[in-house]
């Protein structure tokens, strides 16, 4: 999924840092997090997508549903 530019993948920041997100149709996306054993690192503490195996599905949310609730 990463490497598909129409998803948009992207890491998230602030209380979801360590998850990712993909778009979807708009406005939905798609929110997962690495679930290796042991999370792979780089050595900054990074994660390394190269070396992640397995993922975790975590919710498919809309996000301009969740802008609104958070205002």
């Amino acid at each position: 999924m990463r490497t598909i530019p129409a998803a948009r993948c992207h890491e998230l920041t602030g209380k979801s840092r360590g998850r990712l997100s993909v778009d979807l149709e708009f406005p939905y996306r798609l929110v997962f997090e690495p679930a290796d054993d042991e999370i792979p690192k780089k050595p900054d503490g990074g994660l390394d997508w190269s070396r992640v195996r397995t993922i975790q599905i975590l919710r498919v949310e809309n996000t301009h549903e969740k802008r609104r609730k958070s205002e």
